[in-house]
């Protein structure tokens, strides 16, 4: 089948979070906080790009994500709107819980390679994929590679990219670049994105430049705390408003995000919705993360006060 069709069928654009995942006192998920943290974010206009890093994923089982999958579906939250995170060490879990997502109906996936040995080939890569792939034999399959060389030290390199397009035109639908190297984002979009492939850069900072070369939006940590601007510049950027427009903001979500990045980002984003819900269990990470200290916790209001940030959240 063409890679046409696969295009046509799945297609995730604009701007995802990873979402964050709330523990309740006994460090397990708090499903209920996690439910309207979603809620919150679909009713902001971001998509749920749920057990991303920033999800503490790597922290969470193989049963824990598709219990909080299963969970979210049955409470009405759309499939379509999901982008789960299902890499995995073992290629045999990322299967199950690729499986689990593209059966539960998810639009797409977002797919680690395995990050434990190093120094691996590019062909023992591609045939993690492959591995996953021909297993789940699924046509609704669509993967997103993750590459985040500087936690993984496995790099998605752009000869696996074009490996894997070649061989599987269906199922590779793009990626999620969370290097951190605008350079690395704009070679992924300008050698396949006319090829169908969605590139996402893991930060708005980067939106503007991503969308002007046909990047497919973002899938970015503050989406979980700026929903609202950060999709508001995506459209405005999408209906092509003229720079002097959308200059003033993207200047501000960056100092939002800027601001976050100069704390330890986990932490800093679970103690932000400790601050603005009211659930100081949102302060809660699963180690080896340790919570933001009372310090850092009132550096951090007292900055984004000077921004004159402000969060409305039903939660």
């Amino acid at each position: 089948m063409s890679r046409q069709a696969n295009v046509e069928r799945n297609r995730l654009s604009g701007v995802l979070a990873p979402v964050l995942t709330p523990f309740d006192q006994e460090s397990e998920p708090d499903f209920p906080a996690f439910l309207a943290h979603c809620r919150w974010l679909l009713d902001n206009g971001a998509g749920l790009a749920i057990f991303g890093t920033n999800s503490e994923a790597a922290s969470l089982s193989t049963d824990e994500r598709i219990a909080l999958t299963d969970g979210l579906i049955e409470a009405g939250i759309p499939a379509d709107r999901l982008m789960p995170g299902t890499g995995a060490c073992s290629v045999k879990d990322a299967i199950r819980l690729t499986r689990h997502a593209v059966q539960s109906g998810a639009a797409g996936v977002l797919m680690l390679p395995p990050f434990y040995f190093k120094n691996v080939s590019e062909e023992g890569i591609l045939s993690y994929y492959a591995e996953v792939i021909d297993a789940v034999a699924e046509p609704n399959l669509a993967i997103y590679l993750y590459h985040i060389p500087q936690l993984t030290q496995v790099p998605i390199t752009l000869s696996l990219i074009e490996r894997l397009l070649k061989r599987y035109p269906r199922a590779i639908a793009g990626a999620k670049d969370s290097s951190g190297d605008w350079a690395n984002s704009r070679a992924m979009i300008e050698n396949f994105a006319e090829e169908g492939f969605d590139v996402f850069p893991a930060s708005e900072i980067f939106l503007s430049d991503a969308l002007s070369i046909g990047g497919a939006g973002c899938i970015s940590a503050t989406v979980n705390i700026n929903p609202a601007a950060i999709s508001s510049l995506f459209r405005a950027l999408s209906g092509d408003q003229p720079s002097h427009q959308t200059r003033p903001l993207q200047a501000q979500v960056d100092e939002v995000r800027r601001t976050f990045q100069s704390f330890e980002l986990i932490p800093a984003m679970k103690s932000a919705l400790a601050h603005y819900t009211g659930k100081t269990t949102w302060k809660i990470v699963r180690p080896p993360l340790t919570p933001l200290s009372q310090s850092a916790h009132a550096d951090l209001l007292k900055k984004l006060a000077s921004l004159k940030f402000e969060m409305p959240v039903a939660q």
